[in-house]
């Protein structure tokens, strides 16, 4: 039996192999007599017209134009050539416009979605099957890509009400985008609700509350909550990040948030192991708790009681060591900087700057800061030319070309090169967003060491030397992500002038528009300065062009 069905399987390939063979081979035939076919047509549509030229009045029709071309005034030259040179300007503009909003070229991409298909439409058929093996070898590098766009919950993202807010008024500006705080009512609904809401009125109306696209209706509906059930901890939650007006209001709220979320979630606990809802629910009331005290350490931060906000970090992560994704890490580095505890952030980074966990800017660039301390103070270019690099400058030049490696677009902010705004509520690793993110708050720490912005601004630029271009492979990390332009235009407001790298190349049209306008206008100019030798040289031209029909 066996064999028979294998005879009868090799039996039904092989119909199927040489069904695909014929068609295989026909594409190559066709797609070698493509050229010589072009080619064939194009001599016999000459030979066409030379033949009909008698009865089409070729040379007729073609000193007619000649006798027309030489009748016409200055005027019509000027008004020729000005035309042409505003036709051409408006497409260069609109060219111009296309690639920095979209970063391709118009023209471009319509001859290569339309135009491409009709001349060489063969071409990408037949190529089909042989680029089918290239492109699942590229699979995995494209899911490497993609992981790497990932956008992440910014581990120090500010108060709506406190800050964003306060921006808004005195700017008039938003300092979010539509994108950004959708994400954030994402998030929201996933760490503040579960299945088990419905059964509770004041969390029912909480679960309303977090799709409420209108600021106003979220406050309200927080109240409502608490008119139901005056212990419910995420109406306090809400209230404190968008209606508290400062630090101190905010905390007041999460202070009462925390005594509310402490009961329920010991509750929750007890009773996690009768039902899938109620562990859902405890998974739930665990999200609100560790948000609440993370916030609290934060609000204290900000209000200068640094001990004790680190104090409550490092106890947040004893107790919820699972929860590394939410990276408290990372505010509990930069309190650490604020201490000038540097032993204690070096032990922070010898824990989280593993191989084998996510990096992310703060992490890099601190273990660079930690490294430029030791020579920062006493580095100076001059001597460093003259003498070479010591074992602890190379270790530094080494560390922040490789935090310049993972995220180019932080140097910048730290020199004061590019204006910092505020930092979105989430940030894409490697991309501008999180240079934003980690300057707005890090800046102060480089420099408040003597130097260490100065070994940066010596030796950041050395990086892009070692990696290849045009990217094809990373030096210390994957190559450069492709998708950081387009996510962080979304994240980042529109007044802020995304960073953009590597820097794209001008395509070859806005080259070329660029040119035809100014030649055009140059011709406009003469023909306006000096009409009647302008016609003199279009007659000349004339004569050049079509011997024989003047």
């Amino acid at each position: 039996m066996a064999e028979s069905g294998l005879v009868e399987g090799d039996a039904v390939s092989t119909p199927s192999q040489s069904a695909g063979f014929c068609p295989r081979r026909w594409d190559r035939l066709r797609l070698a007599a493509g050229p010589w076919a072009r080619t064939l047509g194009l001599v016999a549509s000459l030979g066409l017209l030379y033949f009909l030229r008698g009865p089409l009045r070729l040379r007729d029709n073609l000193a007619a134009v000649t006798v027309f071309l030489s009748t016409l005034t200055p005027k019509f030259y000027v008004a020729l050539t000005g035309t042409s040179s505003l036709i051409s300007g408006l497409i260069f503009i609109f060219e111009w416009w296309y690639f920095r909003k979209y970063g391709t070229s118009f023209i471009e991409q319509v001859s290569v979605s339309h135009l491409r298909p009709l001349i060489g439409g063969t071409e990408n058929t037949s190529s089909q099957q042989a680029t089918f093996s290239a492109t699942n070898g590229e699979n995995e590098m494209n899911r490497q890509s993609l992981s790497e766009c990932k956008v992440w919950r910014n581990p120090l993202n500010l108060f709506r009400g406190a800050e964003y807010s306060r921006y808004t008024w005195v700017t008039g500006k938003e300092p979010l985008t539509y994108y950004d705080m959708n994400l954030s009512a994402q998030d929201h609904q996933t760490f503040f609700t579960c299945e088990t809401d419905l059964f509770r009125p004041s969390d029912a109306v909480m679960q309303k509350a977090w799709r409420e696209r209108n600021p106003q209706a979220r406050i309200k509906a927080a109240y409502q909550a608490l008119e139901l059930n005056n212990d419910c901890a995420t109406a306090y939650v809400l209230l404190a990040e968008e209606e508290a007006v400062t630090i101190i209001d905010a905390e007041k709220y999460f202070k009462q948030a925390l005594r509310a979320g402490e009961t329920v979630y010991r509750k929750s606990q007890h009773c996690s192991s009768q039902s899938p809802q109620h562990e859902a629910q405890l998974r739930r009331d665990t999200n609100v708790l560790v948000y609440v005290k993370r916030r609290l350490a934060m609000c204290a931060r900000k209000l200068g009681r640094i001990k004790e906000a680190v104090k409550m970090m490092r106890d947040l992560m004893k107790e919820f060591p699972l929860l590394s994704v939410l990276n408290i890490h990372e505010n509990l580095l930069e309190a650490l900087l604020e201490l000038q505890a540097y032993a204690d952030v070096q032990a922070v980074l010898a824990k989280y700057d593993d191989i084998s966990l996510p990096k992310s800017a703060a992490i890099c660039y601190t273990a660079a800061l930690l490294k430029a301390r030791a020579v920062s103070d006493r580095f100076s270019p001059e001597t460093a030319s003259r003498r070479g690099l010591s074992t602890a400058e190379i270790n530094a030049v080494e560390a922040i070309h490789r935090a310049v490696e993972f995220n180019p677009h932080v140097p910048k902010y730290l020199l004061e090169m590019k204006s910092l705004i505020l930092p979105p509520e989430h940030i894409l690793k490697r991309g501008d967003s999180e240079a934003v993110a980690y300057a707005f708050f890090h800046l102060q720490h480089w420099k408040r060491i003597e130097g260490a912005l100065n070994l940066l601004h010596c030796t950041w630029e050395g990086t892009f030397r070692m990696i290849p271009y045009p990217l094809e492979k990373g030096h210390l990390f994957y190559p450069y992500p492709s998708c950081t332009e387009t996510a962080d235009r979304e994240l980042l407001p529109t007044f802020h002038d995304v960073s953009v790298y590597p820097q794209k190349e001008l395509p070859f049209f806005i080259h070329f528009t660029a040119g035809l306008c100014s030649f055009t206008a140059m011709l406009a100019l003469l023909t306006h300065q000096f009409p009647e030798l302008m016609v003199i040289f279009a007659k000349a031209v004339s004569i050049i062009f079509l011997p024989g029909l003047t």
